[in-house]
């Protein structure tokens, strides 16, 4: 069905990750290929003033070991850490790359969504190719 998939991953463990990868792999052609993407939110520079260069490389290492990890589920598959706010970041990354389809977890909707929106329906509803939602 699909060949280029990109999994979009929140690594904070609010998310059912193995559920968007099952997804994506039924969703996929045999030859399709596999992205798994982690956007990491910059800080305000008046805090990263105040946190030591070191913290920020480890911190760093430690999320693109995590996300290696994650994508090792699929053979052969990309693993990219990005900068930026997250549901932009992964439409503009989407677009830029000629993804066909997003598999992206989401949380249950509660009340607050109405006001702040969350990634997964920026997602949704900025896309221009196809979206898995995955709860």
């Amino acid at each position: 069905m699909y060949k280029k998939i990109l999994v979009p991953v929140a690594l904070d463990g609010d998310h059912n990750t193995q559920a968007s990868f099952e997804a994506a792999r039924l969703l996929a052609d045999a030859d399709a290929s596999f992205t798994v993407l982690h956007v990491q939110e910059p800080i305000p520079a008046y805090v990263a003033s105040q946190i030591p260069e070191d913290v920020f490389a480890r911190t760093r290492h430690e999320i693109q070991e995590n996300l290696h990890q994650s994508a090792s589920v699929f053979p052969g598959a990309t693993a990219r850490l990005i900068s930026g706010h997250p549901g932009r970041a992964i439409v503009d990354f989407a677009d830029e790359n000629d993804i066909d389809c997003i598999v992206i977890a989401s949380h249950k909707p509660g009340f607050e969504n109405i006001f702040l929106g969350s990634t997964a329906n920026r997602v949704v509803h900025h896309a221009k190719c196809s979206v898995h939602v995955i709860r």
